[in-house]
């Protein structure tokens, strides 16, 4: 028998439509029930590729004797993290208050006017792991709610009541000096894992962000950056952490040395991860840094896309009821697919005959292709093009398993991310196929997902959600923005520009920066703003980013100020713990560092246009934005190109650096000349 989350659109919800528990979805008709009926609300939030999250729904929520009792005595409330980032984030507040820690699955028990009175995170059904019977919980909660509740409202109050000022406090705004930057790059380089790469220890995230950030801090002259990025790079690539025979990465991994992950895998983790990668193929030209991009682009293109162009949220960690099944081999398998010993793959893959043929093996490099080609006495070429084989010959295999569960559904700002990454890998590399893809899912999310004019986070199978968030317009429009300057096609600066000017109606906080909901949503205990970055960056640190650079295209001087005043709110805090404000690190680094602006007038199919365009392309400029138009300026191009025109007839590049422009150029040489000066 189904419960309230048949009609669901979240694969996370619909995984529990089945639960003996009576569950809800987030909606009014729970909330009034729980008031009429002066129930308390268990609210439990999770997502789909969440393994304790389904290893509760089966030994908890499957359980018929713990159902009966949450249906007698709570209204159950089943809400999908990645649908409602905001419910997440004021609830994950006051577990980490109440606890010092938090994650999922979350358990908060709210009181009917939505006030958390308990929380924690996985309960067993049993009392194990120091964790209470989640059946315990229920009753003793229950008791308390019947007998004691007035002591209980008051406690939980006071936590509420804490969380409220801390959001109020969290918004005053300082002046931003650029010694910050200094700071955080020092602290993160002090704080970096020498051995194994990254920071902190099991278990241990990507941290993008931060890599991200360093080589912005290399390209501005820090001499010591890019050493922590490269060796993170390399560490993780080694496989484990980075699937070496699919393509893509994992959530993080369980060990200090990037090789035994936890399988599940994100659409943003791998969205950010390949432009890290993109970007540092461009400042060092270490091929492997590419190898890595491209098959994570591959990865995402052949099991994270939907034929209409949106990209889907996640694969689950587990398959056929084990975690990582699908991702592991015996030594036996890779025998039988490669032949018998495949002495260069082993090599590379530190296999021998000493690993047990039939015990579970997470494949990882041993051997780079330099070294393999040493050994052996190969070409670089003719290592790369085995491997090749071998890779895609396991691959096919692998393709024919059970593969882990896929939640379809499309996230606006994560496909916003996603969007970026294509873009980008189109505009370096020249690729086509990326172009398409990108074109494709621009497309996509501006039907699907911008209704009659209203933009909403997430789509599956036709249907939207109501709500729509910060980081959704901020993500969407950044994707735009790196999508016009690698195909120039007006419509997507137009519609950047439309969307830059909603997301400040929206959700502009008087007292500085955004809220993380629209002005005109529902407010639950507080009006969510966070400012920290997460494993996703935080709404207003991608809003920051996304004023700094509409206002150097539109050249709108109060946008520029408004995202100055943004970098303002965090300025006391970010350089002391740069991994946790490394988006906005980067936003500052913008801001800081002279804009370089490039206007390019003249015939994109032209064979000079195309070449100027090349040129900039090489290198890697993080504080550039390119314009083009063909002349006269189209109409709805940004207000960079306007007054500009072609140098006796022929196609001409403005540079301009710290909105003072140099002589306009129409030889490559020339073009040349005025780049080598923008680098440090």
């Amino acid at each position: 028998m189904s419960n309230h989350l048949e009609n669901s659109i979240s694969p996370y919800l619909l995984q529990h439509a089945q639960n003996p528990v009576d569950w809800y979805p987030w909606k009014t008709e729970a909330l009034e029930i729980a008031r009429f009926k002066d129930k308390p609300i268990f609210l439990s939030i999770g997502y789909s590729a969440c393994h304790w999250c389904h290893v509760m729904a089966h030994e908890t929520f499957e359980d018929p004797e713990i159902a009966e009792i949450m249906n007698n005595y709570f209204v159950n409330i089943k809400v999908d993290r990645e649908e409602r980032p905001d419910l997440d984030s004021i609830f994950m507040a006051y577990v980490v208050a109440l606890n010092g820690q938090g994650g999922w699955p979350m358990s908060v028990f709210l009181t009917p006017d939505l006030t958390p009175f308990y929380g924690g995170t996985y309960f067993p059904p049993i009392s194990r792991y120091g964790l209470p019977a989640f059946k315990d919980v229920l009753l003793s909660l229950s008791n308390i709610w019947h007998n004691r509740r007035e002591e209980v409202i008051s406690t939980s109050w006071k936590i509420a009541l804490h969380q409220q000022v801390k959001s109020v406090n969290d918004t005053g705004s300082i002046p931003l000096e650029s010694q910050i930057l200094f700071i955080a790059t020092q602290n993160l380089i002090k704080s970096y894992d020498q051995k194994f790469g990254g920071w902190g220890t099991a278990p241990k995230f990507p941290q993008p962000m931060a890599l991200e950030f360093l080589i912005r801090r290399h390209l501005s002259g820090d001499g010591d950056a890019l050493k922590p990025v490269v060796h993170t790079l390399k560490s993780m690539a080694r496989g484990g952490m980075f699937d070496v025979v699919g393509g893509g990465f994992a959530r993080y991994s369980t060990d200090n040395d990037w090789h035994i992950p936890h399988f599940e895998k994100m659409l943003y983790d791998n969205a950010q991860l390949i432009q890290v990668y993109l970007h540092a193929w461009l400042v060092t030209n270490d091929a492997s840094f590419r190898q890595v991009m491209d098959d994570s682009l591959h990865f995402v293109t052949r099991e994270m896309s939907s034929e209409l162009g949106g990209f889907y949220s996640s694969l689950d960690a587990d398959s056929e009821g084990e975690e990582g099944k699908f991702y592991l081999w015996t030594l036996k398998e890779i025998q039988n697919a490669l032949g018998a010993k495949d002495d260069l793959y082993w090599a590379a893959f530190g296999l021998n005959e000493q690993n047990d043929k039939d015990n579970a093996i997470i494949l990882q490099r041993k051997m780079d292709d330099s070294e393999i080609a040493n050994l052996f006495g190969f070409s670089i070429d003719e290592v790369k093009s085995r491997m090749k084989q071998s890779r895609d010959t396991l691959l096919a295999i692998r393709n024919r398993r059970i593969h882990p569960a896929l939640d379809d559904k499309v996230l606006t700002s994560w496909n916003g991310l996603m969007l970026s990454a294509f873009a980008e890998a189109a505009r370096v590399f020249g690729n086509h196929q990326y172009l398409q893809i990108a074109i494709k899912n621009a497309n996509f999310l501006l039907k699907s997902l911008r209704r009659d004019g209203i933009l909403h986070r997430a789509w599956r199978n036709g249907r939207v959600s109501p709500e729509v968030f910060l980081e959704d317009y901020a993500a969407l429009i950044l994707g735009l923005l790196d999508l016009y300057q690698t195909d120039f096609d007006n419509r997507w600066y137009i519609e950047a520009y439309d969307l830059t000017e909603e997301m400040i109606r929206r959700f502009n906080d008087p007292k500085g920066g955004f809220f993380d909901i629209p002005n005109t949503a529902q407010v639950v205990l507080l009006k969510p703003k966070e400012l920290q970055d997460n494993a996703i960056p935080s709404g207003n640190a991608l809003a920051a980013e996304v004023l700094l650079k509409m206002a150097a295209y539109a050249e709108n001087e109060e946008w520029r100020i408004l995202a100055e005043n943004m970098l303002g709110l965090v300025a006391n805090i970010f350089s002391d713990y740069p991994t946790a404000f490394s988006r906005w690190l980067t936003a500052a680094d913008f801001s800081f560092n002279e804009v370089r602006q490039v206007a390019i007038i003249g015939d994109l199919t032209d064979k000079c246009t195309r070449s100027f365009l090349k040129e900039i392309r090489k290198s890697y400029y993080p504080n550039m934005i390119v314009a083009a138009s063909n002349f006269p300026v189209l109409k709805g191009s940004p207000k960079l190109l306007s007054n500009r025109s072609m140098v006796n007839g022929e196609p001409t590049v403005y540079i301009c650096v710290g909105f003072i422009c140099k002589e306009p150029v129409t030889k490559i040489d020339d073009l040349k000349a005025q780049l080598d000066k923008l680098k440090f």
